[in-house]
């Protein structure tokens, strides 16, 4: 029968170092229960856009994949709060993602505009796919050793808003996936292939939204809601479009200088 380890079962030095090798090597049962809901919350509204893609609804696909996002950005920050971080959090954060912003997004593209073009299609959308694996694979290894304020390479989340948002406007214009098939056969393997650039990306991070700002700044942000209210398709197309853009500028900027 076991018995519990007291102080007097404890050498009188203290803990032996073979005891304590052992005890750092064995495994701690259990996980944090709050994050890991807030991704599996992720994961499971990734899920959802597949199962949405394969019956037809595009619209509801392409806002499951929003709300994936805000899903996965929470979960890291509530993490942080708790100080609940894991090593088993990060993993399966990171297994979410690929479901939620690589295979989600490649096959309602695929579904909705891909499929007839036959071999160039489903190419388009695994270039995607193989994209958004390397990224997320790069970016864990590379964490700690990069500037902060920086993405080496297009956020995959962003990339999924890219294609989401540039589906979800479409559907909402009345346009169908086969009158820009060719322009989503180009869209999705480039923003594939911009997660694994090393082009720089904002991160904003460094963004102090505890600190005071011009009140301008707090009009703009009322009107960017507003906008997003009236029309949220188009704009969170049109921002994360640029945002993606954006990163090429840069470099062309610095040439220019």
């Amino acid at each position: 029968m076991p018995v519990e380890e007291t102080e007097k079962d404890l050498p009188k030095d203290g803990v032996d170092e073979g005891s304590a090798t052992a005890t750092e090597k064995r495994p701690r049962r259990g996980v944090y229960l709050l994050p890991n809901l807030f991704t599996t919350a992720a994961l499971f509204s990734g899920f959802y856009a597949i199962i949405a893609a394969m019956n037809g609804n595009f619209i509801q696909a392409s806002v499951a994949i929003f709300i994936s996002m805000v899903l996965d950005g929470l979960d890291g920050r509530i993490a942080r709060l708790t100080r609940t971080q894991s090593a088993f959090g990060a993993e399966y954060d990171s297994l979410a993602d690929m479901v939620s912003f690589g295979i989600a997004p490649a096959l309602i593209a695929f579904t909705w505009a891909l499929a007839p073009l036959g071999k160039v299609g489903w190419i388009a959308a695994f270039i995607y796919a193989v994209g958004a694996a390397l990224r997320l694979a790069r970016f864990n290894t590379m964490i700690g050793s990069q500037d902060k304020r920086y993405f080496t390479g297009l956020p995959s989340p962003s990339a999924a808003a890219i294609v989401a948002g540039v589906i979800w406007a479409c559907e909402s214009a009345g346009v169908t996936g086969d009158q820009v098939a060719s322009i989503m056969a180009l869209l999705v393997p480039v923003t594939g292939l911009l997660m694994v650039s090393n082009v720089k990306y904002r991160s904003f991070k460094d963004l102090n939204i505890k600190g005071r700002v011009p009140f301008v700044v707090l009009l703009i942000a009322v009107l960017v809601l507003v906008l997003i209210a009236l029309e949220p398709a188009l704009v969170l197309a049109g921002v994360f479009c640029a945002y993606g853009l954006w990163g090429l500028l840069g470099i062309f900027i610095k040439q220019l200088r």
